[in-house]
C-alpha cells in the first residue's frame, strides 16, 4: 500500500471512529473527528514497521514457523526500539525493518520474553522522523470499543476492528497469558501488528487468528492480541538482560489440546524431553506430580511452578487403555533456542 492510499484508509477509519465514539468527540464538528485525534492516529500509523526475518541455520523454530518470516512491529522508544511478537524474530540470523515511507534498515534482536511472547528489535540506523507511540492499557479498554489495527511492510494496511472480549488464553504450544485481547473483524496480516485506541495509544501486539473471538465456544473470527499491560512491568528487564526471569520455565516439547476436561497430546517435538520420555500423539495427561489436570492452563501452571525449570516432573498418562507414570526431565526452553546476535 502506498503512503497516499494508507493515509486515505486511515482517514476513513478515523471517520468511522467518530461515528462510534460520539461521546469522546462530542465537541468535534459534525463534519468529522478532531484534528488532534486524526494527528494522533496518523503518528501511530507512521510508527508501524514491517519486520522481515531469516532464521539462523539449524533453528528449531524453522520447522513450524519457517526460515523466512514477515510481519510487523511498532516503534515504542525514542531510540527507535521496536516492539513485535517474539515468534517473528526468534532465532533470527538477520532482521530488516521497513518503514512507512519504504526505507529498509538492518536491525538486531534485543530481547525475547517467552512468558508473554513479546520481542524487541533495535534498528542499526536512525529512524528519522518517526515518533514512538505511547503505551495505553487493554485492561482499561471496554469490550465494544472501536480500535485500529495496523500492519507494516509490503502488505501495509490499517483496519477498523472492535474489542469483543478480554480473557486468559492458553496456547497449544505451552503458552499462557492473562488478559488477552480478542478483536473482530480480523486483520489478515496480524503477526506483530499493533492495536491502537482512538487516542493513538498502543494496546496490544497481534499474535493469532482465532475462530472463537467471543469465547465460550461461540464462533466468531478474529485476532488475539497480547496486551501491553504485560509489557510494562518487564520492559526494563528485557532491555537489560535480553529476556525475563519468567522465561526460565520448564519445557516439555508438547502441542496439546483441551477437550471435555482432558488434556490430549497432538504433537511431540523432535529431540524434546517429551519424546525422550516416550510420550506421543494421542496420549492423555491425567495428572502432574500427582495432581489432576483437566485444562491447559492448569497443566502449564503446575509445570511452571518449580523454581528450577529442569526439575523432574511425574506425569500420569493414559496411553491407549493403560495408565502409566512417566518421569520427564524438562528443559529450560531458552537454552534450547539459537540466540540471535545481541541477546
Amino acid at each position: 500500500m502506498t503512503s497516499t492510499s494508507l493515509a486515505r484508509s486511515l482517514t476513513s477509519c478515523v471517520l468511522v471512529f467518530a461515528c462510534c465514539c460520539q461521546q469522546a468527540w462530542a465537541a468535534a464538528p459534525a463534519a468529522g473527528p478532531s484534528q488532534g485525534a486524526l494527528d494522533a492516529l496518523t503518528r501511530a500509523s507512521e510508527a508501524v514497521v514491517g519486520v522481515q526475518v531469516v532464521a539462523a541455520e539449524g533453528a528449531r523454530s524453522a520447522a513450524t514457523l519457517g526460515k523466512e518470516r514477515a510481519g510487523s512491529g511498532v516503534v515504542i522508544g525514542a531510540d527507535g526500539l521496536i516492539l513485535t511478537i517474539g515468534y517473528l524474530m526468534m532465532e533470527a540470523d538477520s532482521i530488516q525493518v521497513v518503514t512507512h515511507d519504504h526505507r529498509t534498515l538492518p536491525a538486531r534482536a534485543i530481547a525475547y520474553d517467552l512468558a508473554t511472547g513479546f520481542g524487541l528489535i533495535q534498528p542499526l540506523l536512525p529512524l528519522r522522523g518517526i515518533r514512538p507511540v505511547p503505551l495505553g492499557s487493554g485492561v482499561a479498554t471496554a469490550p465494544g470499543a472501536p480500535l485500529l489495527a495496523a500492519a507494516g511492510g509490503e502488505s501495509a494496511q490499517v483496519a477498523l476492528t472492535q474489542l469483543v472480549s478480554r480473557r486468559a488464553f492458553s496456547g497449544y504450544w505451552e503458552y499462557h497469558i492473562e488478559g488477552a485481547l480478542f478483536t473482530s473483524p480480523p486483520l489478515g496480516n496480524h503477526s506483530g501488528a499493533p492495536l491502537f485506541n482512538q487516542r493513538g495509544e498502543l494496546l496490544g501486539i497481534g499474535s493469532l487468528f482465532v475462530g472463537d473471538a467471543l469465547g465460550d465456544n461461540q464462533r466468531l473470527p478474529g485476532n488475539m492480541f497480547v496486551p501491553v499491560d504485560l509489557l510494562k512491568p518487564i520492559l526494563a528487564e528485557m532491555r537489560q538482560t535480553g529476556s525475563t526471569r519468567a522465561s526460565r520455565r520448564a519445557w516439555l516439547g508438547l502441542s496439546s489440546t483441551e477437550q471435555g476436561g482432558r488434556v490430549q497430546i497432538v504433537r511431540v517435538s523432535p529431540d524434546s524431553p517429551a519424546q525422550a520420555a516416550g510420550l506421543g500423539p494421542g496420549d492423555v495427561v491425567l495428572a502432574i506430580d500427582g495432581e489432576r489436570v483437566s485444562t491447559l492452563e492448569g497443566f502449564y501452571k503446575k509445570l511452571w511452578r518449580h523454581p528450577d525449570p529442569e526439575t523432574d516432573v511425574l506425569l500420569t498418562v493414559l496411553q491407549g487403555a493403560d495408565v502409566r507414570q512417566v518421569t520427564v526431565k524438562p528443559a529450560d526452553r531458552m537454552k534450547t533456542m539459537r540466540k540471535p546476535a545481541g541477546i
